[in-house]
C-alpha cells in the first residue's frame, strides 16, 4: 500500500498510538509474513483444495496476526504468535 500512497503507515497505529506495530517485532513478522505469502500461494484462486487444510491453516494464519502478540511484550507472546505462523506455514506446505 505504502508504494500506491507514500502517506500510508503503519507506525504509532496502535491504541497506544507510541508503540510501533512494526520495530522490533521481527521476530514476529516475518514468519506471519511468509505464512501469508504461503497461504495466497497454496489456497487463494486455486481448486480443488483440501477445505479442511484451507480451514485450519486459515485460521492459524488469522490468529498469528491478532496485535496482542506484538503489543504484551516479549518472550512468551512474541513466542505465541511466531509458533501460530509456524502451524499455519506446515499446514500450507502439505497443501
Amino acid at each position: 500500500m505504502k508504494r500506491e500512497d507514500a502517506r500510508f503507515h503503519v507506525e504509532g497505529g496502535s491504541w497506544t498510538n507510541n508503540i510501533s506495530w512494526v520495530r522490533g517485532y521481527d521476530e514476529v513478522l516475518r514468519p506471519m509474513e511468509r505464512a501469508s505469502a504461503l497461504f495466497a500461494e497454496k489456497f487463494l484462486g486455486k481448486t480443488p483444495f483440501n477445505p479442511a487444510r484451507y480451514r485450519d491453516a486459515l485460521f492459524h494464519l488469522l490468529a498469528a496476526e491478532t496485535s496482542c502478540y506484538r503489543y504484551w511484550g516479549r518472550g512468551m507472546w512474541t513466542d505465541y504468535g511466531r509458533e501460530l505462523a509456524e502451524r499455519s506455514i506446515r499446514i500450507s506446505s502439505e497443501a
